[in-house]
């Protein structure tokens, strides 16, 4: 059987990280969290000028671990985000071209659920998410695409830890 590449679509504070590690738990599966590599390589609140570079540069360095992962047969999450169609797009054929059956998930909540978590969690540094404000929250907004129709994917409740919706 071929593994699979868990992709997790998301904005931030919509619960993709909790949903992550539940399916880590579950599946046996290898985590990778975009915001946790970015952490740790560049720190709690990387430079605005500099951000987009490190962000690159650690989608690459996840690719290249995923890639060993799934040659040796087990199954991966990447924890990212893919907030535009075009990278979601490239990550099923990037998934596909490794081997790897591409799963999406697409963890939501409320808006206001999602920004209270994210302002929350931004008031002391940690080790597994980015610092972000209100107005840096409001700017990338306007960046997120949601999943389209035509998409295939399973639609997860983020308010509810992780639980599908039927």
């Amino acid at each position: 059987m071929k593994p699979i590449a868990h992709l997790l679509h998301g904005f931030i504070g919509s619960g993709k990280t909790t949903f992550a590690r539940k399916l880590e738990r579950e599946l046996g599966a290898v985590r990778l969290s975009h915001d946790e590599w970015m952490v740790r390589l560049h720190g709690w609140n990387p430079p605005e000028e500099q951000f987009s570079a490190y962000r690159v540069e650690v989608e690459r360095l996840i690719w290249d671990e995923a890639s060993r992962v799934i040659a040796a047969g087990t199954d991966v999450i990447l924890d990212i985000g893919f907030w535009t169609r075009e990278s979601r797009d490239e990550a099923r054929h990037r998934a596909r071209s490794l081997g790897a059956a591409a799963k999406f998930y697409d963890v939501s909540c409320p808006q206001r659920t999602a920004r209270e978590r994210a302002l929350k969690r931004s008031e002391s540094p940690r080790t597994d998410s980015l610092w972000i404000d209100g107005p840096a929250y409001d700017k990338l907004i306007a960046a997120f695409e949601p999943m389209q129709d035509d998409e295939e994917f399973v639609r997860i409740d983020g308010t509810r830890q992780g639980v599908p919706i039927e």
